[in-house]
């Protein structure tokens, strides 16, 4: 009797895993596939007039990272463009902007203690800047390094008429550790392969938080009041609904430190994981009715907010595939053949070298960590919960992630 019992149940979740991860996995399917299949490029001759681009930094307590920031922008090509870079010092307790100013910026401080993140940041410099004396913004985190060829390409793009930008996200620090080298493969597939498969297919690729640019009159039209711990998402789907396309610029790049040890390491990607799923609950509803009456343009974000976290993605698979069921063990069996072709085109696309498929070897341990923080994740999926910055790798002096240890 018990014995048919937790077989009945065993069935039950391998069923339940199926209907969880099935939207993913057509999410990973299809961008996978599009994104190894290149789009021809259109010749496309950009206006004479100059073009005057504002790059925007927020900045909380960055002193130890905004002058490497700030010189790798004043040092990048601007060919005929005329650039101003304006970090905005967000409560900072540190002297973030005098070394801003120092190092050839133009400063905005901003104090307030109620309203606290990135989010509000970024409307007080799109508020106080004069939208008017520039026809795009770009956007970098400070703790970021961009390729010398950014402000022209991403800016460039939005000059030939795209409403919105993004370029490749990547890991700086890649050869820190082993986990940071499992994050870069990780970011190529989220932030190259993902958004490339988009781009391909005509879609909005989604606003990433990190090297991002719009068009003044596009920020004029939806003003920028995201203030979630994912405000990058929330804005991307104020974009969406509005009816305008965010393009993927894929000849440049911004690189971000990641955090490799401390409560850096756990805050980061359950706040980025948790308000994902936070997003799911409020926006979800609204996206589907939307595609109900017929407005497919919502469809693929809808698609993409049921994505899991991969980890968990992963598990369940590994759920469904341990089941007696034929068709549930075959679905789960498909499903994780599409991660490990995402994965593939992770290394294809995403300018892998040979070293990241060894770090393949260590990731079911990586999963396993991750998994440990699913409570955390879930305390950010909250509506209340809050904005907290990530801590950096100075700033970190202990950790609990099992691949942090690592050295290259």
């Amino acid at each position: 009797m018990i014995a048919h019992v937790l077989l009945g149940t065993w069935k039950i979740l391998g069923a339940l895993a199926v209907c969880a991860t099935l939207p993913g996995s057509v999410e990973l399917l299809v961008l996978s596939t599009a994104a190894l299949f290149p789009k021809r490029k259109k010749t496309i001759h950009p206006p004479t007039a100059v073009w005057r681009v504002a790059v925007v930094v927020p900045a909380h307590n960055e002193a130890a990272n905004i002058v490497s920031c700030v010189q790798s922008l004043l040092g990048a090509e601007r060919g005929d463009m005329a650039v101003s870079v304006h970090v905005i010092a967000d409560n900072c307790t540190d002297d973030t902007a005098r070394r801003a100013e120092d190092a050839g910026a133009n400063v905005l401080i901003r104090t307030n203690e109620v309203e606290r993140g990135k989010g509000y940041a970024l409307h007080f410099a799109f508020t106080n800047l004069d939208l008017l004396r520039y026809d795009a913004l770009l956007i970098v985190d400070a703790d970021t390094a961009v390729a010398s060829n950014f402000i022209v390409a991403a800016a460039g793009s939005l000059r030939e008429g795209a409403d919105a930008v993004q370029a490749r996200y990547l890991v700086h620090n890649l050869e820190e550790g082993t986990r940071t080298r499992i994050m870069g493969l990780s970011l190529r597939a989220f932030n190259v392969v993902r958004p490339l498969g988009r781009e391909h297919l005509g879609l909005s690729v989604g606003i990433l938080g990190n090297g991002f640019g719009l068009r003044s009159n596009t920020l004029r039209t939806v003003p920028y009041l995201a203030s979630s711990v994912v405000e990058d998402l929330e804005y991307h789907l104020e974009l969406v609904q509005a009816g305008y396309r965010v393009k993927f610029v894929n000849d440049t790049t911004v690189f971000g430190e990641m955090p490799v040890r401390g409560e850096g390491v756990k805050t980061q990607r359950s706040r980025w994981e948790g308000g994902r799923l936070r997003m799911l609950r409020e926006r979800g509803p609204q996206l589907l009715r939307g595609v109900l009456n017929g407005k497919l343009i919502f469809l693929e974000p809808l698609v993409e907010l049921l994505l899991l976290p991969l980890a968990l993605h992963v598990t369940l698979l590994a759920i469904a595939i341990s089941t007696p069921q034929t068709i549930v063990r075959g679905i789960g069996l498909a499903g994780f053949g599409i991660v490990l072709l995402h994965l593939a085109a992770a290394l294809v696309v995403g300018g892998s070298s040979w070293r990241d498929v060894g770090t393949l070897a260590i990731a079911p341990f990586y999963i396993l960590w991750k998994l440990t923080q699913i409570p955390a994740l879930l305390r950010n999926a909250r509506s209340g919960n809050t904005w907290v910055r990530t801590k950096r790798n100075a700033e970190a002096q202990t950790t609990e992630d099992p691949t942090a240890t690592g050295r290259s």
